[in-house]
């Protein structure tokens, strides 16, 4: 499991709410450009399905996945599909803040196809580097957006 940790000055539920918000998380990700909520779904809630956005260079794809955690403030994750990856954050209490987390970790096998894509450097050569590299960007754009 990779994961990448921040000290946020903000409560849980604020970070939570902003982090859930699939839809904008393209504003704090240097790779995911955001999502659109599928097959009925409105918002982040177990079982919910969301279409992805991604872009690395010039490349761009979408992934596909479902809410697996939804437990405000404490904690959501999500599956993709295409990468077998599970993605998430946990939110704890700490002094005046929050510690965030952001972790990934592979559960399933990934399509042959997928892993050639991915070991090829179309989407950037170190590819698990990159992911947790990341992450940490991903955090600090967050501590930016709520303590600005």
């Amino acid at each position: 499991m990779d994961e990448a940790s921040l000290h946020i000055d903000a409560a849980p539920d604020a970070l939570y709410d902003i982090v859930s918000d699939l839809p904008g998380m393209g504003r704090l990700s240097p790779e995911n450009t955001g999502a659109t909520w599928i097959k009925g779904a409105t918002g982040p809630a177990v079982g919910a399905r969301f279409r992805g956005g991604n872009k690395h260079g010039v490349m761009r794809w979408w992934t596909h996945g479902v809410i697996t955690k939804a437990d405000r403030p404490k904690q959501i994750e999500w599956d993709v599909k295409e990468s077998g990856t599970r993605w998430g954050y946990r939110f704890e209490p700490a002094g005046d803040g929050t510690l965030v987390t952001e972790y990934r970790e592979h559960v399933k096998d990934v399509n042959p196809l997928i892993k050639l894509v991915q070991r090829s450097g179309l989407i950037g050569r170190q590819r698990e580097p990159l992911m947790v590299e990341g992450m940490k960007e991903t955090l600090q754009r967050l501590k930016a957006t709520v303590e600005a």
